[in-house]
């Protein structure tokens, strides 16, 4: 393998997660019982650049199909946290009628909408056919595509005042020809923002889950500035957000751009970084033994249970608590009795790998779980709100991440 930025062939090694399917390939009843190609799911750190990636078993192509059963609309949090995001660029930037905003990866609309709302011109890429299909009907224009270079340079060349990439950047095989589609996209003057996972919180919060065959990459500010300078793009804010246990939300502009000077919280972030060991070898080292203690916990837990005659569900058919059932070796309902979703997408639908069906949440109404592991843990609060009416016949609520939390 060589790094997918520099080219180097040295890593460190961080997280073996062993085989397992990709984390989105739910399974129809047509399908459970089919065989399913299982992929290394392996995380290593470039010893130059210190991009941690895994190597690209399954193409992007692959992976984000017109079967792609993420919709980013279905959480109540994610919907405020765009919506305040679109509040704060139109006022930052002055974005208005005369403006341009793209979303690259904009899914089924949630973002670009609140845009729409206040008479922002938008566009939106995305290649998942089905997701842009329920944005067009709520009136956001959207191609359905994969950004690059070459599309940047063919279909919008420097026409976007602001380009946003909310949870994307990670999820791009070439992240070069990523960063320099943005480069050929971006107006004189034009903003990217780019939100992602931050390496550092993974590490801290052991969020192991997060890995995933559709994540190509794990970043660190330092990494991701090296990246987008190689590109002629020169960060100039960043911004620690508690999405996804975590994430950082970084501000670009062209490198000649002179008009927006460097805010301190880009160094205080570097720093941080740096004190934390981002640059060596030793706190990627360390990881695998973490995540290790995290399978045996929940394991005897799931075991522990179901010798006690106890009823487990899960809450949240995410791609994380794919990668952590697998990892686990979990199969069938022995276990865990089912997964519900509030997305009629993924409901009648079967878990990668493990096969836990998939069903409607006014299923754990009627099933009364003891306990109800909420596998989307970025995400407990709403979700612990939503069901707190469990508490009624006693059950209790399980995360597994950063370690076995029952409460």
């Amino acid at each position: 393998m060589k790094c997918r930025h520099c080219g180097n062939t040295g890593f460190i090694p961080f997280a073996d997660l062993a085989n397992c399917p990709p984390s989105n390939a739910m399974l129809t009843e047509a399908t459970r019982y089919a065989p399913e190609v299982y992929y290394p799911l392996v995380v290593e750190v470039c010893d130059v650049c210190f991009l941690a990636q895994v190597d690209e078993h399954k193409s992007a192509a692959e992976i984000f199909d017109s079967d792609y059963t993420y919709f980013s609309s279905f959480s109540r949090s994610w919907l405020d946290h765009a919506e305040r995001y679109a509040t704060m660029a139109v006022e930052r930037f002055g974005l208005g009628p005369q403006s341009r905003v793209v979303e690259i990866a904009s899914n089924d609309g949630y973002l670009l909408q609140y845009f729409h709302a206040r008479g922002v011109p938008v566009l939106g890429v995305e290649p998942t056919a089905n997701t842009a299909e329920v944005a067009v009907a709520k009136g956001i224009p959207t191609i359905v595509d994969f950004f690059g270079k070459s599309f940047a340079e063919e279909r919008m060349p420097a026409t976007a005042d602001l380009i946003a990439g909310n949870n994307v950047f990670a999820h791009v095989p070439d992240i070069n020809d990523f960063s320099a589609g943005l480069k050929a996209a971006l107006k004189p003057g034009g903003v990217v923002t780019l939100e992602f996972p931050h390496l550092l919180r993974l590490i801290e919060q052991n969020q192991f889950d997060t890995i995933y065959h559709e994540h190509f990459s794990y970043l660190s500010l330092g990494t991701a500035e090296r990246i987008l300078a190689a590109q002629g793009l020169e960060l100039f804010d960043a911004e620690q957000l508690p999405t996804h246990g975590g994430s950082l939300r970084i501000f670009a502009a062209h490198a000649e751009d002179e008009t927006r000077p460097r805010s301190p919280n880009v160094d205080a972030v570097l720093a941080e970084e740096e004190a934390a060991g981002l640059r060596g070898r030793e706190v990627y080292e360390r990881f695998q033994p973490r995540i290790e203690r995290v399978r045996a916990d929940f394991l005897r837990f799931l075991i522990d249970q179901r010798d006690a005659g106890a009823r487990v569900a899960g809450y949240g058919a995410a791609a994380k608590g794919n990668t952590l059932l697998n990892y686990c070796g979990v199969k069938g309902s022995e276990l865990i009795r089912f997964v519900a979703d509030a997305s009629p997408y993924k409901q009648g639908r079967y878990l990668p790998g493990s096969h836990i069906p998939v069903v409607a949440p006014d299923r754990i109404d009627s099933d009364k779980p003891d306990f109800i592991v909420i596998f989307p843990w970025n995400l407990r609060n709403e979700i612990e709100a939503q069901l707190a009416h469990a508490r009624n016949w006693g059950a209790k609520f399980v995360t597994a991440i950063p370690e076995l939390t029952i409460w």
